[in-house]
C-alpha cells in the first residue's frame, strides 16, 4: 500500500498534562512534538494553541507565533490551524481569528458554522478570497448533508471540497469502530479529498481502513492517548510510528 497522507494531531482542545504527561501545551512543546512526529512519518500538523493557563485560545497572535515557529524549525511540514469552538468560541470569533490571520489552511466545522447561518457566507467568502484552503469538519450524515446544500446554494465555494470525518468522540462519547467511515462514504458519494480521525483505542483500526479505502489519515494525542491493548503511548511520535507500521503491516 502506497503511504497515505497522515496529519499528526498532538494536543486537541480539551486535554491537558494530567491526561498525559507528553501532551504538548506550549508552543515550543508543540513545534517539538510536530518535528517528532515528522521524523516518524507525519506530512502536516493540526495546530491548536493554547493561552497562558493552558486553555484553548483561538488568538491570532499565539497562531501567528506558532506557524512562524513551524516555518522556522519545520518548513517541509504543512500545518492547518484549526477554528473550533470547543464550547467557548462563537462564528463570530472564528471569523474574527481568519479576518485576522488569514492562513494557509484551516479546519472548519459544519455543524459550528450552522449556528450563526448569517455569518456561514461569510466565512467561505474570506477563505475563497484569501486563498485560505478549507478542511470540513463532519461528525455525522447531517453534517455531510448540510455540507452539500450549502455547496449547492453556493454558500461553500468551488473548490471548498476537503472534509474530515470524524469517528467516535471523547471518552464520555460512542466509541470508534471502522464500520463508521462507512455511513460517511455512503452520505457523500464520489467524495474526493477525505481524511478520517477516530477517538479512543480503535483509533489506529480505523485509520488503517481508512488508508486502504483510499482516505487520508488524522492521528495524535487530540483523538487518542492509547493503543489497541490500551496502554498509553510514550508520545505522539510513539503513536505515528506504530500507526505507520500498522499500515506498511509490520503489526498484526
Amino acid at each position: 500500500m502506497v503511504k497515505p497522507y497522515i496529519m499528526a494531531a498532538p494536543n486537541g482542545a480539551r486535554r491537558g498534562k494530567a491526561d498525559h504527561p507528553a501532551l504538548p501545551v506550549s508552543i515550543a512543546e508543540t513545534v517539538a512534538a510536530a518535528a517528532a512526529c515528522h521524523a516518524a512519518g507525519a506530512d502536516a500538523l493540526h495546530l491548536h494553541v493554547r493561552d497562558a493557563e493552558g486553555r484553548h485560545s483561538l488568538d491570532p497572535g499565539l497562531y501567528a507565533e506558532a506557524l512562524s515557529e513551524m516555518a522556522r524549525v519545520l518548513p517541509d511540514m504543512r500545518v492547518q490551524i484549526t477554528t473550533e469552538a470547543a464550547g467557548i468560541f462563537g462564528v463570530a470569533d472564528q471569523l474574527a481569528c481568519l479576518e485576522a490571520l488569514r492562513p494557509g489552511w484551516a479546519s472548519i466545522s459544519v455543524r459550528e458554522m450552522a449556528r450563526a447561518p448569517e455569518l456561514t457566507e461569510r466565512v467561505y467568502g474570506l477563505c475563497a478570497g484569501e486563498g485560505i484552503e478549507v478542511q470540513h469538519i463532519l461528525y455525522d450524515a447531517a453534517d455531510a448533508a448540510l455540507l452539500q446544500e450549502w455547496q449547492a446554494r453556493g454558500i461553500v465555494r468551488g473548490g471548498q471540497d476537503k472534509v474530515i470525518f470524524v469517528l467516535g468522540r471523547y471518552e464520555d462519547g460512542p466509541a470508534s469502530v471502522p464500520a463508521g467511515i462507512t455511513p460517511f462514504l455512503e452520505a457523500m458519494p464520489g467524495v474526493g479529498d477525505w481524511m478520517i480521525c477516530a477517538f479512543g483505542a480503535a483509533e489506529h483500526a480505523c485509520l488503517a481502513e481508512a488508508a486502504r479505502l483510499g482516505g487520508a489519515l488524522r492521528v495524535g494525542f487530540e483523538n487518542a492517548l492509547v493503543g489497541a491493548e490500551g496502554n498509553p503511548h510514550a508520545d505522539n511520535a510513539a503513536s505515528v510510528r506504530r500507526l505507520v507500521a500498522l499500515i506498511e503491516g509490520d503489526k498484526p
